[in-house]
């Protein structure tokens, strides 16, 4: 069941825009560089950037918590992060500085507006990923599966709104919901699968309205009865990953 690679994302900033790329290096049990590197605090999280922990995402501005975080079209080269959203002015900074932190900081706080509360900062930590699973580095959704999804449904279902970092063609739908600790190859490197996905809230918000529109999990437990889509892979053996790579036959664990 070898499958292609059809579309490769990292999200800067946890919860905010996804950025396509052409190719990616993948390093054993990280995640992909850049990728939710920095993260928005609503209020206090308990996070400690001095001894980093994973913190549940809903302490943090996010688009289970926060639909209007999908209005905000995010970009980051490097540090530097150009911000914009509906009726809000644009932001331009240096999140490796603290003004820059800030600046951004009180930037969603306006975009948050009624929503906001005290404390809102952007956070990070070296060497730091704000996954959504800690032990999930890299996230891979089955294309297939989506379209099952919305047949089942009647409804089309955007991809981008389970937030994955790979995105394959070619396998059949659903099948990577047994693959929990087979290997994959990922282009020039290679993985485990860790587990499937189970989805939240955020998968109901349309990631170009911004609108809740979709009872996505309810929809998946209704028509499968389980609440996944997509599998977490840890990366064994490091490589380089394009757009157009295939993914080939899961194999047995090592």
């Amino acid at each position: 069941m070898e499958a292609l690679i059809t579309g490769l994302f990292r999200y800067p900033v946890k919860g905010f825009s996804a950025e396509p790329l052409s190719e990616a290096e993948l390093v054993p049990g990280r995640a992909i560089a850049q990728d939710r590197r920095w993260v928005v605090e609503n209020g206090p999280s308990g996070f400690d950037p001095d001894a980093p922990a994973w913190v549940p995402k809903m302490k943090f501005a996010v688009l289970a918590a926060h639909p209007v975080v999908a209005a905000a079209r995010t970009r980051v080269q490097g540090s530097d992060i150009s911000a914009s959203a509906p009726g809000r002015p644009d932001f331009h900074g240096d999140l490796a500085a603290a003004a820059g932190r800030e600046g951004f900081g009180a930037w969603v706080e306006g975009l948050l507006g009624e929503d906001a509360r005290d404390g809102v900062r952007v956070l990070q930590a070296p060497d730091y990923h704000f996954l959504d699973h800690p032990a999930g580095h890299i996230s891979i959704v089955n294309l297939a599966s989506v379209r099952d999804l919305e047949a089942r449904i009647g409804k089309p279902v955007d991809p981008l709104r389970f937030r994955a970092n790979l995105y394959v063609e070619g396998w059949p739908p659903w099948v990577e919901n047994d693959w929990k600790g087979k290997n994959l190859l990922l282009g020039l490197a290679r993985a485990t699968v860790f587990a499937p996905i189970v989805r939240c809230a955020a998968t109901e918000v349309d990631p170009q309205t911004a609108k809740k529109d979709l009872p996505l999990v309810e929809h998946l437990f209704e028509q499968y009865g389980h609440r996944d889509c997509g599998i977490y892979v840890q990366v064994t053996h490091g490589g380089t990953v394009r757009v157009g790579d295939a993914c080939s036959t899961p194999g047995e664990p090592e």
